[in-house]
């Protein structure tokens, strides 16, 4: 085989049209071999003689796309200093665009014989492992532009490839669960009805299915084991995995921005699918296992983990680093991507010990003229010390605030003392942001997510019920600040089923109307169960698919009139922070940008927000300029509103507070369905507000009836000739 140079740069496999050029970083190797597979298994090795900073290369002219290919990498093997080389374990590329198979957990995939971690097994892997495939990086994008929606005009919707298009009717068969089936019309129809803006998909990136869980005939359903930072998940593919996955992938980043979506990726850069010290070599253990993972300084045979799956990624390495940016910027540049949701990021910022917003890690996005472009998110925490950092990552990043999700599930099941922090949550969560100079869109708000109990488990159980998860119920989060609404899951009693009904709009309705960023788990909207089970990590079953067929219409139809709200109005979505200072209106008179009133209608007290027994109230938020300006500098007007949530057991009578604030209002949203068509409300009257509810009401604004007659038309046309300039009737 014909065999070139090629160069140090890019890492992986390229493709140019005329061959393709092979790079591998290893600072540890004393030699390398690219190895070639056919159909058959058959290996040709190349040995790679090309060096240059620790990066060995060559260029194939005859390799084109569809080629299988690993690496065998020959060096020191003393784990006790950190070095596990072995040339009998064949080896996935870190840069592979495209993955072909899966491992199978047999004996040679490990670097010691099982039962003795001591020992050295120098069994051949090849015929056990996943492969390399050569890509084709060509791709007709024509006419893609990204929706590119300003954060607060955004609504996200987490989602998993499998779970939201397995059991669609919609979906034709062989396209559920992959890439095609997100991208088919009905997924698409679905997501503009409620209204979201952007798919936040679970990790998509190579990911390996855990042994453990396949010998209790499970699987690693969520996908957070990824060994491919480049490569789409190969099992998410309609058409098969010899680079075809690229393509399907980039054909549904172009259907989801045709409909307006944008597509953000959830990614686990914080460790990798080989474990511990016990784990497999698939590929970053054998290639340079001390550049890739960060170990354990007084004896190197072990990892720091600070994230509970064996290992960590090691940031304090520039190779570790430059693959994180290089992926990241694949993603955006090659496939289009729109943000990332980064999992147990707060491990990434841990270049020595304590997390660090001034870690290099976050210098190099802050810099790169692609990455720092794109939506950031963190999760902004991991198991190690200090690793809860909510309100704590650097200003360009938004952060999913698990502070939002407890305290708003703590205020509707009734749990006193929460006011005060509900009050701050729905207006943006200030006290965690502002002091960074960041906007209320930093707070990405959610009440649900993939790991915990969806919106229905929510109100109908008390305890988690993960039994099908082989682990005696001891997994998964013990405290889910859930209320089973009287009766511990399905129940046929009709008050019961009508407060679990409620209470998910209530749930859904302070999540859309709250300042922020809000998300919605998939499903949810559709009234989804997974029967109790608050970890499906390994259920890859309907236990944890959308059940289209079963799906709560009216709730669907709710949610999506309830984002119709937030969009139609910018009070909603705020691009700055409450102050509680006066808004100068035009004719003089002025009133707060906000207002907190009690039942009576009046302003509260101090004394009202530290009554430990108070929960119900109201909100005033002032509409007038929330849009900006026209093109004349004078402000843009949006409606005022009224919020009273109500999370009582009982009933309350709320005052309709006085005339400065609105002569009158009409109800545009109630989770109780009480006041529905209702005419308007004088200021001054009282209105009732259902025991645990939230009442929306909008300042009634009478629309002059039209008055079409022949003379109005003229009347109305010659007036608008006068401001013009060119009455007819003037010269």
């Amino acid at each position: 085989m014909e065999v070139w140079p090629g160069d140090a740069y890019p890492l992986g496999a390229t493709y140019d049209g005329n061959g393709t050029n092979f790079a591998l970083y290893s600072e540890i190797a004393e030699s390398v071999q690219l190895c070639l597979l056919d159909d058959d298994g058959v290996e040709t090795r190349i040995d790679l003689t090309e060096v240059d900073g620790f990066v060995w290369h060559c260029f194939l002219p005859q390799i084109i796309p569809g080629q299988k290919y690993g690496y065998r990498v020959d060096g020191p093997n003393d784990p006790a200093a950190g070095h596990r080389c072995n040339p009998n374990k064949l080896l996935l590329d870190p840069y592979a665009k495209a993955v072909h198979g899966e491992i199978d957990w047999d004996q040679s995939l490990f670097g010691y014989n099982f039962g003795d971690e001591e020992s050295r097994n120098d069994e051949d892997s090849a015929a056990h492992v996943m492969l390399g495939v050569v890509v084709s990086p060509f791709f007709d994008w024509d006419g893609d532009r990204k929706p590119r929606t300003p954060y607060h005009q955004s609504v996200i919707y987490e989602a998993h490839v499998k779970g939201l298009t397995q059991l669609h009717p919609d979906v034709p068969e062989d396209q559920r669960g992959t890439y095609a089936g997100v991208a088919h019309p009905a997924v698409i129809s679905h997501l503009q009805k409620i209204g979201a803006t952007a798919i936040e998909l679970m990790p998509v990136h190579q990911f390996v299915n855990d042994s453990t869980l396949q010998d209790k005939g499970l699987s690693n359903y969520w996908g957070y084991n990824t060994i491919g930072f480049f490569a789409p998940q190969n099992t998410y593919c309609s058409t098969g995995d010899s680079g075809q996955q690229v393509q399907e992938f980039k054909a549904m980043v172009k259907e989801l921005h045709l409909a307006g979506i944008e597509v953000i990726l959830d990614v686990v850069y914080n460790h990798t699918a080989e474990g511990n010290h016990l784990g497999p070599t698939i590929s970053f253990r054998g290639i340079d296992n001390a550049s890739y993972y960060r170990l354990v300084e007084d004896d190197q045979r072990y990892y720091m983990d600070y994230t509970g799956t064996g290992n960590s990624l090691n940031v304090r390495n520039p190779h570790s680093l430059q693959l994180l940016m290089d992926s990241l910027r694949y993603w955006v540049t090659e496939m289009h991507v729109d943000g990332f949701r980064f999992d147990l990021a707060s491990t990434l910022a841990r270049e020595f010990y304590d997390v660090d917003k001034l870690s290099t890690f976050f210098e190099l996005i802050q810099q790169d003229p692609v990455v720092s472009q794109v939506k950031l998110i963190a999760e902004p925490w991991d198991i190690g010390p200090g690793g809860y950092q909510v309100g704590n990552f650097p200003p360009q990043w938004t952060e999913w605030n698990g502070k939002y999700r407890d305290t708003v599930r703590d205020f509707w099941r009734g749990v006193p003392s929460t006011l005060g922090e509900f009050a701050s949550r729905i207006t943006g969560s200030s006290d965690l942001y502002e002091h960074s100079s960041r906007r209320p869109v930093a707070s990405i708000n959610f009440v649900t997510a993939h790991d915990g109990f969806t919106l229905r488990d929510l109100v109908s159980y008390n305890d988690k019920h993960n039994e099908a998860n082989g682990e005696d119920n001891n997994d998964g989060e013990s405290t889910n600040r859930s209320w089973n609404c009287g009766v511990e899951g399905p129940t046929d009693d009709p008050e019961v089923r009508t407060l679990r009904a409620r209470q998910q709009r209530n749930y859904l309705a302070t999540l859309l109307l709250s300042q922020g960023v809000p998300m919605i788990a998939h499903g949810d909207e559709l009234g989804r169960t997974q029967e109790g089970n608050n970890n499906t990590y390994a259920q890859d079953s309907e236990l944890s698919w959308i059940n289209w067929e079963d799906a709560d219409t009216p709730l669907l139809e709710f949610t999506a009139a309830v984002n119709k709200l937030r969009a139609e109005h910018p009070t909603f979505r705020r691009r700055r922070f409450f102050d509680g200072r006066p808004v100068v209106r035009a004719d003089g008179e002025d009133l707060p940008d906000i207002k907190w009133l009690g039942a009576d209608g009046t302003p509260m007290t101090p004394e009202d927000w530290d009554d430990d027994i108070a929960q119900s109230f109201g909100v005033f938020l002032n509409g007038y300029g929330i849009a900006g300006s026209d093109e004349r500098g004078q402000p843009i007007r949006d409606s005022n509103f009224l919020q009273f949530f109500n999370p009582h057991h009982e009933d309350v009578d709320f005052t309709i507070p006085s005339t400065d604030y609105a002569p009158a209002w009409e109800a545009v949203l109630d989770t109780a369905g009480d006041h529905a068509n209702t005419e308007a409300l004088d200021a001054g009257s009282t209105i009732t507000v259902a025991a645990r509810s939230l009442l929306v009401l909008r300042a009634y604004e009478e629309t002059p009836e039209a008055d079409h007659s022949v003379a109005a038309s003229l009347a109305a046309q010659t007036g608008s000739d006068d401001e013009a300039g060119t009455s007819k009737t003037g010269g």
